[in-house]
């Protein structure tokens, strides 16, 4: 196709950009001083092939610099963003061509022009987030002057698109691996949260009598009693009595079926059989002297609003 003589945009003609907006858009895709990506790569190439151009780049302008997430052509990593073609052809409303730099005052003091890499030709479409922040560009440039085909510059435009939906793919998935994250966090916390709950209601607990490990089934505990430095278990069949104290044995029982109702005793709430003034009357107990009637046990006042409240009264 011939070739089109094209103005390059007066600055006047360049959009306006909120640069606090645009980077915080840019700085959303993680993607600065990131390693390079063979999609990235294939896509600078194939504008360099297209373009019939030396050098090829995926440019991002941050504050202070442009930095290339993709370079053909070109060994620096990074230019300052003073020296950058790309600040404004990323303000662009179409692609941003400049036939020989060396006759554009804007350009033709320019390092890059002046010396290595020594550009002369140089053309750039816009990296537009899908909220229309400019990000960079995608460009081409040449150590001769020149002018793009209009097959060209439309074949840069699509690859321009294309850089940008990998680019807003791969903040996708970024965001999803931080929310995977985030939600495994949350599992973790209610996984230990119900480890911590299980643990607060499991069936049995291990006591050490004698040199060894004995089980008993918290159905089967009747009350506790502390006496000391020590704490009597009682069960419907006999008692246990183990180093510890009242507050070490309230964590290991299952709170939905054990209530402390005295700085001393802590009983199972369904083998409560009546209350009568201060005391609570444990049904199936052996006591003292063997009997099998109920036995008591003290409530102290402190306890028995919080006792009471967990029975159901009528």
């Amino acid at each position: 196709m011939k070739n089109t003589k094209r103005a390059t945009p007066a600055d006047s003609a360049l959009r306006q950009v909120n640069e606090p907006e645009r980077l915080e858009a840019l700085h959303s895709y993680q993607v600065l001083d990131t390693d390079p990506e063979q999609v990235f790569d294939d896509i600078a190439q194939l504008a360099a092939f297209i373009c019939g151009t030396p050098m090829s780049l995926v440019s991002l302008l941050d504050g202070e610099r442009q930095w290339f997430k993709a370079r053909v052509g070109l060994e620096v990593q990074e230019t300052p963003r003073e020296h950058a073609f790309c600040h404004y052809a990323m303000r662009s409303a179409d692609v941003y061509e400049i036939s020989d730099a060396t006759a554009d005052l804007r350009f033709a003091e320019n390092p890059l022009v002046t010396g290595d890499p020594n550009i002369r030709f140089y053309a750039g479409a816009p990296l537009l987030s899908p909220e229309g922040q400019p990000l960079g560009t995608l460009c081409t440039l040449d150590t001769v002057p020149r002018e793009l085909t209009e097959d060209q510059r439309e074949a840069l435009r699509i690859l321009a698109r294309q850089v940008m939906a990998h680019l807003d793919l791969r903040r996708t998935r970024l965001q999803l691996d931080d929310e995977r994250q985030k939600l495994d966090g949350v599992l973790r916390m209610a996984n230990n949260a119900g480890d911590a709950l299980y643990a607060n209601n499991r069936t049995e607990i291990f006591v050490k009598q004698d040199q060894r490990l004995v089980r008993i089934a918290t159905a089967d505990l009747q009350y506790v009693e502390a006496m000391g430095d020590y704490v009597n278990l009682h069960t419907t069949r006999e008692r246990f009595t183990v180093y510890g104290t009242m507050k070490d044995l309230e964590t290991k029982l299952p709170v939905r079926d054990f209530a402390r109702v005295h700085r001393k005793y802590i009983v199972r709430l369904d083998r409560i059989v009546a209350i009568e003034a201060d005391a609570a009357l444990l049904d199936g107990v052996r006591d003292a002297v063997l009997s099998r009637g109920p036995v008591r046990v003290p409530i102290g006042s402190s306890y028995k609003p919080g006792l009471l409240g967990r029975l159901n009264l009528v």
